[in-house]
């Protein structure tokens, strides 16, 4: 998968997260008012104070989202106050002691919304004050003192959860990149010539579409150049399918090794092939296409020690004779059926370079 489709698949799961996130900032809503009232009720006036200040605290990191919506500071205010309620109850105990009971929410909320290693520090960081506070009861800020029946089943429990989330957390993360390589995978797959190892014409016609926008955009002028092996057919008749294959390979090679870097040649189908030539006039496209002609023919196509004849014609358009993809390709393909009606083996329109010397009909 490349960068910017991993970017985008990145930016779906963070918006996903944010949506659980904002579901969970409510819903804590809910029970931060329903607890903090009963608590009043029940003359727990100081833990339903420190209650409320918790829900004020959500409220204003549900509100910054909503202006600003920065998922990582959201992220960041909710482990940050769900980290000081974990503080919070440990240390005081909550009403009657069962505030640390709230506390099994907090390993997968933590692995959620942050990674494996900073998850696994931040739970590790909590029991470590857990077993603080169970075992030195006199500290300053311990409120509360547990039972050791409680400690001992409190705490084999949330390490247990821990450890268990961590494992399916790990599961969750391998599944996914699975997912995510057998989809770039069979995007691969879909977008490329099983034969040749080339763009197929799927995969053209999106270059091609990228292109005509920058063309439109900033004026880019670019050229394609149609190919046609000639004769093909007798090829395969004469030699095998076998050895049409290997024209085909060979080929293909021949025409990435003769090829700029900013070229994209592609297989357009059966024995068609095309090349998309970035910002690249008619004339630089012909003089290309000429010199790729001219290499086919010199070139020895040999297959099991016999030598295939093997020749191109190939059609030429640039943009800027076109006002539109489809217009583009019909040309280029009238361009082909041009060069092969003056009997192939030859570039249309025609162009001469010093470097080159006249095509021979085959």
């Amino acid at each position: 998968m490349n960068r910017r489709k991993r970017l985008n698949f990145n930016g779906q799961e963070e918006v996903r997260v944010s949506r659980v996130l904002t579901g969970l900032s409510l819903a804590a809503l809910v029970c931060l008012s329903g607890i903090s009232f009963k608590s009043w009720e029940s003359g727990h006036h100081r833990h339903a104070i420190v209650l409320a200040l918790f829900f004020g605290l959500v409220v204003i990191n549900l509100v910054s989202y909503w202006v600003t919506r920065n998922r990582a500071q959201n992220k960041t205010g909710m482990l940050f106050i769900v980290g000081g309620l974990f503080v919070y109850l440990v240390a005081s105990g909550g009403e009657s002691n069962t505030g640390p009971l709230w506390l099994y929410v907090f390993p997968p909320l933590v692995f959620y919304l942050t990674s494996l290693r900073i998850g696994t520090i931040l739970l590790a960081a909590c029991l470590v004050f857990t077993l603080l506070v169970f075992q030195f009861p006199q500290l300053p800020f311990v409120l509360t003192q547990y039972e050791t029946d409680f400690q001992l089943r409190f705490f084999t429990t949330m390490l247990f959860e821990s450890v268990f989330c961590f494992v399916l957390e790990t599961s969750r993360l391998n599944a996914r990149n699975e997912l995510m390589r057998l989809a770039a995978s069979h995007e691969q797959a879909a977008r490329t010539d099983a034969l040749t190892g080339l763009p197929n014409r799927r995969d053209m016609q999106m270059q091609l579409a990228n292109e005509f926008s920058r063309y439109q955009r900033s004026g880019h002028h670019f050229s394609v150049v149609l190919i046609d092996l000639d004769h093909f057919k007798r090829i395969n008749d004469t030699y095998g399918h076998e050895a049409g294959d290997y024209v085909l390979q060979a080929f293909a090679d021949l025409m990435q090794n003769l090829c700029r870097q900013s070229d994209r040649p592609s297989r357009w189908g059966g024995e068609e092939f095309l090349i998309l030539l970035p910002d690249t006039a008619l004339l630089q496209a012909l003089t290309l296409s000429e010199r790729l002609r001219h290499e086919v023919e010199q070139y020895g196509f040999v297959h099991k020690s016999q030598r295939l004849p093997v020749t191109i014609s190939a059609g030429v358009c640039s943009i800027s004779q076109s006002d539109s993809i489809d217009h583009l390709l019909r040309q280029a393909d009238k361009n082909l059926y041009d060069a092969k009606e003056s009997g192939r083996n030859r570039i249309s329109p025609r162009v001469r370079t010093p470097s080159t010397r006249s095509p021979t009909s085959s």
